[in-house]
């Protein structure tokens, strides 16, 4: 496997990235890559059962995407709320940079703020006058590439139909598809493992391994452990 990042790129063009999902979600496109004659067929997401066998598991990611992006009162300065770290304290990202240097000011929700502290990989803290909830009239992180403002429909659809426990700033995305039909049908089993900010960053070093990649939670119960160690085969539904 190659760690050049050069051998990745690919044509992709702007027209194919959908802007919306699909009414249903299990009708989305799947791609198959039949190993044995190397020959790729494409099935729709609900045909998954097709492929799986007797006695696997599917693993699945149950965090919930936190309504983490605001912005300031004048929409000069556009937030992202990683993590509260305590009474009217926060560690953010921002956009653009400048405007919320060390000690700069703005506000949300007429609640004024003031920058704390710049971490080495551009993180803000910042001090709220208030302690208020900063997530409670937020909205949606979505990608950037998939090129529009977020909305409410949004706040259903960019989670999963089992998006549990918050903490994320971006959707398990592979699990998007699955709908509680699918589930029924499907030995599974759930942990929780919030996609973190570096989601979002890209990747300037001219290898994989030159790449620092960020931190994320993860938790696993007992429960599903014991599952996934008697699984015949494990079946991850990637983030």
């Amino acid at each position: 496997m190659s760690s050049k990042l050069s051998d990745y790129d690919y044509p992709l063009p702007e027209a194919l990235i959908a802007k919306r999902p699909l009414p249903r979600r299990d009708a989305s496109r799947m791609m198959v890559l039949h190993r044995d004659s190397q020959t790729i067929e494409h099935r729709q997401f609900r045909d998954l059962k097709t492929f799986l066998r007797p006695g696997d598991l599917l693993v699945l990611n149950n965090t919930r995407v936190l309504a983490a992006r605001r912005f300031s009162d004048d929409h000069g300065i556009e937030f992202l709320f990683l993590e509260k770290l305590g009474p009217a304290r926060w560690k953010c990202l921002v956009k653009p940079g400048r405007k919320m240097r060390l000690s700069a000011t703005a506000k949300i929700d007429n609640v004024p703020m003031h920058v704390e502290e710049i971490l080495p990989d551009g993180e803000r803290i910042v001090a709220l006058a208030e302690d208020v909830d900063l997530y409670a009239h937020g909205s949606m992180p979505l990608p950037p590439y998939i090129g529009r403002e977020s909305d409410p429909a949004d706040d259903e659809r960019y989670q999963t139909v089992f998006a549990q426990t918050p903490g994320a700033l971006a959707a398990p995305t592979a699990g998007l598809h699955f709908t509680t039909e699918i589930l029924s049908e499907i030995p599974h089993v759930f942990v929780t493992l919030h996609v973190g900010p570096g989601t979002f960053r890209p990747v300037h070093s001219e290898t994989l391994a030159e790449h620092p990649m960020h931190a994320e939670s993860f938790s696993i119960s007992k429960e599903a452990a014991a599952k996934i160690d008697n699984a015949q085969r494990i079946v991850a539904v990637g983030t």
